[in-house]
């Protein structure tokens, strides 16, 4: 790293709150940031129109490829700690130029989820009161912005605030779902029984079958690495945040699977597909009908509006190490004196998500506002991830064959983790629609843009770094071997 970024980063106006957040907070977060109910509710019409009843092998085989790119960012975090992650630890593994995309691929999905995260909160709270207003997207994207407003206020008020407001909601979100996940599966009237082949890759008829619920799997994962971006603001800054990410992700892969299971035995064809946006207010009335079961629509609620407030967090963050190693303007690297949040770039994702809002009500139905904007994050999703995938493997090159567990895990692992998501990305994109490609691959070129910019500024970022660093040190790895 050039003397200038290192300047530029240590910088007191350019400090987040250093040490607020511990262990306990950073599974919360993980788990907040994968957001289980919303996940559920918005994404499985989506994974069902794509696999059909074989959603749980989707989740199967994606997530033992995901459980290598958090295994990577693990071990890419022991190496630095920056509130833009990849955007920094790809840079140094690998080229500035895949460290700028990787960091641009985060803003543009989070900018792009938060037009998709309204949508079932939305839908979910209206529905409970009439069924078409829960139909209908101007509704349902206002009560949406209501609610990120909200998350937006929590934000920028301090990250010991956001998390005590996460571990509240959580808790909650957590409780509700498992007791209706008991509920699902000891139901008295099943559609279907259970099915071991729901778990085969026999139940794909293909490789594009496999991947198109791939695809839709990644963006169910997708959020635990806001742990990452919170690592400036985390106690063991190097070692805590990947230590949260691979607790949280055990826990949603479990609840994941068994929630997708419960939906095939409980839940028909139709009633999948006719209710795209609440899914799980279906499933609720199935096994507790009447009052007791719109309690679900709790857990998707405060779900989503959990993800929004990570979400903001990992854009805002990402932005705010964007803007101090000025790739984009330096007013995002700074912070609120008293707060210190990155208040310049909150408000930023402020304003250019409250346009989104108001645009995805001319873009079509709920049900295509919420498939298009899945498969599109899919795909931004798929970079980064398999960026940081490789990224390990090259940091640690020197360390691979000194132990097994090197092998497997800074190794192996990673790199069948970042395999998975590179054929992902192309075997799936003949099958998406020109919107899809438009808003997944168009958001990704406009990045392009500021970084040829900035890059032709002679800004220090885009400076190749030195044949030493880009591998991990000694005194690094005897500090991670230590705590393996």
């Amino acid at each position: 790293m050039t003397d200038e970024l290192m300047t530029q980063r240590a910088s007191h106006e350019h400090s987040l709150k250093g040490g607020a957040l511990g262990l306990f907070d950073a599974v919360v977060m993980a788990v907040a940031g994968v957001a289980p109910g919303y996940s559920i509710a918005a994404s499985t019409a989506t994974l069902f129109a794509a696999v059909g009843l074989g959603g749980a092998a989707s989740l199967l085989y994606c997530g033992i490829a995901m459980f290598g790119i958090v295994f990577a960012f693990n071990f890419l975090g022991r190496v630095e700690a920056n509130a833009g992650a990849s955007y920094s630890w790809v840079r140094r593994a690998l080229h500035p130029a895949l460290g700028y995309l990787s960091g641009w691929a985060l803003v543009v999905s989070a900018l792009i989820f938060m037009v998709a995260a309204t949508v079932p909160v939305g839908a979910n709270l209206l529905g409970l009161f009439s069924a078409s207003a829960a139909n209908s997207v101007g509704e349902v994207t206002l009560i949406g912005t209501i609610f990120f407003l909200l998350m937006v206020g929590a934000v920028a008020a301090g990250v010991t605030i956001t998390v005590t407001v996460q571990i509240i909601m959580s808790s909650i979100e957590i409780a509700i779902l498992i007791l209706f996940a008991v509920l699902a599966l000891v139901h008295g009237h099943h559609v279907a029984a259970f099915s071991w082949h729901w778990f085969s890759p026999s139940i794909f008829h293909g490789s594009s079958g496999f991947f198109a619920g791939a695809l839709v799997a990644a963006f169910y994962y997708w959020g635990w690495d806001v742990t990452a971006n919170l690592n400036e603001e985390t106690r063991g800054a190097k070692r805590t945040p990947g230590l949260g990410g691979i607790v949280g992700i055990v826990f949603v892969f479990v609840l994941f699977e068994v929630f997708t299971i419960a939906t095939n035995l409980v839940l028909t064809s139709s009633q999948i597909s006719n209710n795209s946006a609440d899914v799980l207010a279906v499933l609720g009335q199935q096994v507790w009908h009447g009052t007791g079961g719109k309690i679900i629509v709790i857990a998707v609620v405060l779900s989503t509006i959990a993800t929004l407030e990570t979400t903001i967090i990992q854009v805002t963050r990402t932005l705010f190490s964007m803007g101090r190693d000025r790739t984009l303007p330096k007013a995002l690297g700074t912070v609120n004196a008293k707060r210190k949040t990155p208040i310049v770039a909150t408000g930023v994702v402020t304003i250019i998500s409250l346009g989104l809002f108001i645009g995805s009500q001319y873009v079509g139905s709920i049900s295509s506002i919420l498939g298009d904007a899945i498969n599109a994050i899919g795909l931004q999703i798929a970079i980064y991830y398999s960026l940081a995938g490789i990224a390990v493997v090259m940091l640690y090159r020197r360390q691979l064959f000194k132990s097994l567990s090197n092998f497997v895990f800074m190794g192996l692992w990673p790199f069948v983790g970042a395999l998975f998501m590179v054929v992902m990305f192309f075997k799936t994109i003949p099958g998406l629609n020109a919107t899809t490609l438009w808003v997944g691959l168009g958001a990704m070129a406009l990045g392009l843009i500021p970084m040829t910019i900035y890059w032709l500024k002679g800004n220090p970022y885009f400076t190749v770094p030195a044949k030493e660093d880009r591998h991990a040190v000694l005194e690094e790895m005897a500090e991670i071997e230590q705590n393996l």
